[in-house]
């Protein structure tokens, strides 16, 4: 996959509406596909193109149409053509540095997510960004890369289990966004699993891998909540039921994806007060298991420096000291020595430091 990073500065001095990728390319080629669906049918195909999605009957029952890989300006341009898209939306689709928002634009209602998953390869949280738009009877979502968490969506429609096949465009875009926030409890998952063995460890055998990842957690834990926090704002708008594209009936799923929203919010903040509780754990475990090798030491020395007052008092080789002309001094001496380190030992042992 191609790894190249397309920044803001790109854009610099273009005028409003011209669309340019920003961000990171994660589809090799732009991949289109179709869902046609009501009470009755129900369609799904891989497009060949964007000339086959041009000429899609988008009039009768639900469509959706998905397209993964926002790098070709020329696919957004024609589709926005075909669908009216104004050209400020087509631009904030290719640029997915968006923070997610609701606008309504004309007959549209645009939406922009981002959606949370966990890239095994690079082992770490990734943020792609999903732009639907909302219209009478369709709904057409973008994302950067093939992918995503609309699995069950699909399974839903294919299977025509609960009222999804009977409702209109709305309930599909609320089921969209409805998927995207239940695989945020997926990723936090994983996050509560890797803090509770961090907890079960730390307390043993702190290491520096341990405070390498207790760093990694805080910086992801950071990166979630940027942007999950700003979901609210637009689950928040969906279930007050400003546009007309939101039927009365369908708000109330909104008010329960804000009700997630708020839990996972929580989550967030939770976790990253244990990974700051497992760092102050981490610090006084290291700082604990250092005054354990200390006092070891203190105790050793502590022995030993009467033991080495003696032995340097008869090495000083006076020639008027007594005691080296006795027969038995060297076994005096010895014992006497043992016998100040065993009542050192003891003394330390009723004092409770060893």
């Amino acid at each position: 996959m191609n790894k190249e990073v397309l920044s803001q500065s790109h854009k610099a001095g273009l005028p409003p509406g011209t669309i340019v990728h920003v961000g990171r390319r994660r589809a090799a080629v732009t991949r289109l596909s179709f869902i046609g669906y009501g009470p009755d049918r129900f369609e799904e195909r891989e497009l060949s193109g964007v000339d086959e999605c041009l000429k899609l009957p988008v009039d009768t029952g639900v469509s959706w149409i998905n397209v993964d890989g926002l790098h070709d300006p020329a696919i957004i341009e024609q589709i926005g053509r075909r669908f009216n898209l104004h050209p400020l939306v087509q631009e904030d689709i290719a640029n997915t540095g968006q923070r997610p928002k609701v606008e309504e634009t004309g007959e549209h209602l645009f939406i922009v997510l981002k959606m949370l998953y966990h890239d095994q390869a690079e082992d770490e949280t990734v943020s792609e960004q999903v732009s639907l738009v909302l219209g009478p009877n369709y709904v057409i979502s973008f994302q950067e890369g093939a992918g995503d968490a609309f699995g069950k969506v699909r399974e839903r429609l294919r299977q025509a289990k609960g009222q999804l096949r009977r409702q209109g465009a709305d309930t599909l875009a609320y089921a969209l966004i409805d998927a995207i926030v239940d695989n945020y409890f997926v990723v936090l998952d994983r996050f509560t699993d890797i803090i509770e063995d961090l907890e079960e460890n730390l307390l043993e055998s702190p290491t520096t891998a341990m405070l390498v990842t207790i760093k990694s957690l805080k910086r992801d834990l950071l990166y979630i909540r940027r942007n999950v926090a700003p979901m609210r704002d637009v689950a928040a708008s969906l279930r007050r039921g400003d546009s007309a594209l939101v039927a009365p009936e369908t708000r109330p799923y909104f008010q329960d994806v804000y009700d997630h929203l708020v839990q996972v919010t929580d989550s967030v903040d939770a976790s990253r007060e244990l990974v700051s509780d497992l760092l102050d754990i981490y610090l006084s475990s290291v700082s604990n298991r250092l005054n354990e090798v200390m006092k070891v030491l203190t105790i050793f020395a502590s022995i030993f420096i009467p033991l080495t007052f003696i032995a340097g008092i008869y090495g000083m080789n006076f020639e008027n000291m007594p005691e080296l002309g006795w027969p038995a001094g060297y076994f005096i001496v010895l014992g006497f020595m043992a016998t100040v380190a065993v009542a050192l030992l003891f003394f330390f042992r009723r004092r409770n430091w060893l």
